[in-house]
């Protein structure tokens, strides 16, 4: 039996043959000329009649998509019509150079930059390097880098996956994701988790197993087997039996002794929030209204967006709605808003920031918010990214204020914020823990990278401390005020009793994780999740924490969590 360890990044046990996703497209040849019967102008316009071809195909795809998948795949429409990418390419064609070569050298320049910039850049790096391959098939008149198909379910193996296909797998014909690279919080894990599929990366020598092999997935442990044994099967068979359970939530967030916990949904649109009230979350704890902005070269007006609001609010009324404003900047850069000169656009102008630089989009976003608030039944409540002082957060709440929203509130992303948590839940009525962001930054660790998926994790003590001392800051001189976590750490059944025990008030998360987080509550009381939030503090690693809980906690074995 061969075994592969990797990183466990959405749980389930399966047992299925494999499929290697396809080579990427070959380079063209360096030094490729211009046809003899083709001009620069002739190559030019089919080169921009091929890019204009994969944004279109992949913007198509959007629209089919929901959350996620539906904001991966316009990310990368968007790097199709990249004004820097073509022009480079137009100017290597201008000397002499073939359409294929020159995209192919541009993109290699564009995608070099941006990983150079590092932080939340360099991930649209590999986002070039996949239109740059898509703009070639185009050109050469083949199909494009893709999920492979098969007349029965498979495991989808790669050294990793594009975000455009991440953001398209089927998950009834793929029974598992595994990559030999990749992160905890890359496309490909945070994709895996909103389909429910079971998926492990950072798995080294994967990607080089041949087709047909029969492969074991656990994706809560990070473990992969060749030729698994029976004891594996069995698991494999009695996760299958415990698909129900773990696929249905009863809308009720508790522990044991019944101390509530409210379960939300994380979601980008109305399509999203109507599955979401579908599964019985319990309201939104976090909408990424960024969604509403992508792919435009203007600012949406107000009535716009107050209708795509709307759409959200209305599939909860009476619930919770938690909004972020506007998130633009580093991975979701915005024509109108973002300096795409920045040298380090993670640490620069994005979130509540871009009010700075670019004062009244934030200000007509909650002119919008409120707009849509006053025509639903929705209890919504308006928080801002990136805040990182006592000060920023009233200026926000006053924000808030004027457009007339009564429920202002914060993220804590910027460790700044967590260490100051009472002063600035002095300002506003709540705080939201946004895990993915406040892990990278206090581990100083690029969330996309493979190689630093061990300090990329939540269950650092570092960061679960970060999460005690923002519950000990709305608690002090009595405030009491409510706070979420709405990073991916939300989806982790064992970190989720965790959390809880630490004080957080809500949970959120993919509306797909629900079920299980629910499941695994209901078996702990409040003071024995609070013995495990102690242990999960005093351990010297991330690994000891989350193995130390784990081991206390047998209904995860139980149910292959």
């Amino acid at each position: 039996m061969q075994n592969f360890p990797g990183v466990g990044v959405s749980p389930g046990r399966v047992i299925g043959t494999i499929r290697q996703m396809p080579k990427p497209i070959s380079e063209p040849p360096a030094g490729e000329q211009l046809a003899p019967d083709t001009t620069a102008e002739e190559a030019t316009a089919a080169l921009k009649a091929a890019a204009a071809a994969v944004h279109d195909e992949l913007k198509a795809r959007a629209e089919t998509a929901t959350g996620d998948g539906k904001a991966v795949l316009e990310a990368t429409a968007l790097m199709a019509k990249d004004t820097m990418l073509l022009k480079s390419a137009g100017k290597l064609i201008g000397r002499g150079t073939s359409p294929q070569r020159a995209i192919w050298e541009a993109g290699a320049s564009v995608s070099e930059m941006l990983h150079n910039l590092g932080g939340y850049m360099a991930e649209r790096a590999t986002d070039v390097l996949d239109v740059r391959a898509r703009i070639v098939a185009e050109l050469r008149g083949v199909p494009a880098p893709g999920i492979p198909s098969a007349g029965t379910p498979f495991i989808l193996v790669a050294e990793d996956l594009a975000p455009a296909d991440t953001a398209t797998l089927d998950p009834d014909k793929v029974l598992a994701l595994v990559t030999s690279g990749g992160g905890p919080q890359s496309h490909t894990a945070i994709i895996a988790r909103s389909l429910g599929l079971p998926a492990v990366v950072a798995a080294a020598g994967v990607d080089e197993l041949p087709d047909g092999t029969e492969m074991y997935v656990d994706g809560a442990a990070g473990f992969i087997s060749v030729d698994p044994d029976e004891s594996q099967r069995a698991a494999a068979l009695a996760w299958a039996g415990n698909a129900s359970l773990l696929a249905t939530f009863d809308g009720n967030g508790t522990t044991a002794d019944g101390h509530l916990v409210p379960l939300l949904a994380n979601v980008g649109g109305a399509k999203d929030a109507a599955a979401a009230a579908g599964l019985n979350a319990q309201g939104v704890g976090l909408f990424r209204t960024e969604f509403c902005f992508l792919e435009r070269d203007t600012e949406p007006s107000v009535e716009e967006q107050a209708a795509a609001y709307k759409g959200v609010f209305d599939a909860f009324p009476g619930k919770k709605v938690v909004l972020r404003t506007l998130d633009a900047g580093a991975d979701k850069p915005l024509p109108f808003l973002t300096d795409a000169t920045e040298p380090n656009p993670a640490l620069g102008v994005r979130g509540y920031r871009t009010d700075f630089t670019t004062p009244g989009v934030l200000e007509r976003q909650l002119q919008a918010i409120a707009l849509a608030e006053k025509e639903s039944e929705a209890d919504v409540w308006v928080m801002a990214p990136m805040i990182s002082t006592a000060e920023e957060a009233a200026h926000f709440a006053s924000m808030c204020a004027s457009a007339g929203i009564k429920n202002p509130g914060v993220m804590v992303e910027v460790p700044s914020a967590a260490l100051t948590a009472e002063a600035i839940l002095r300002e506003v009525g709540f705080a939201s823990l946004g895990t993915n962001d406040l892990t990278q930054y206090a581990m100083a660790a690029d969330r996309q990278l493979g190689p630093l998926a061990n300090l990329n994790t939540p269950w650092q003590p570092a960061v679960l401390r970060l999460v005690g001392l923002t519950v000990e800051g709305s608690r002090a001189e009595g405030n009491n005020k409510p706070v979420g976590v709405c990073g991916e750490a939300a989806a982790d059944p064992a970190l989720a009793v965790v959390l809880t025990g630490l004080g957080v008030n809500t949970l959120s998360m993919t509306a797909r994780s629900l079920a299980a987080v629910a499941a695994v509550l209901k078996t702990v009381t409040l003071p024995e999740a609070q013995e495990l939030a102690k242990l999960a503090l005093s351990a010297p690693s991330a690994t000891e924490a989350r193995a130390w809980v784990r081991e206390k906690l047998p209904v995860l074995e139980e149910l292959g969590l």
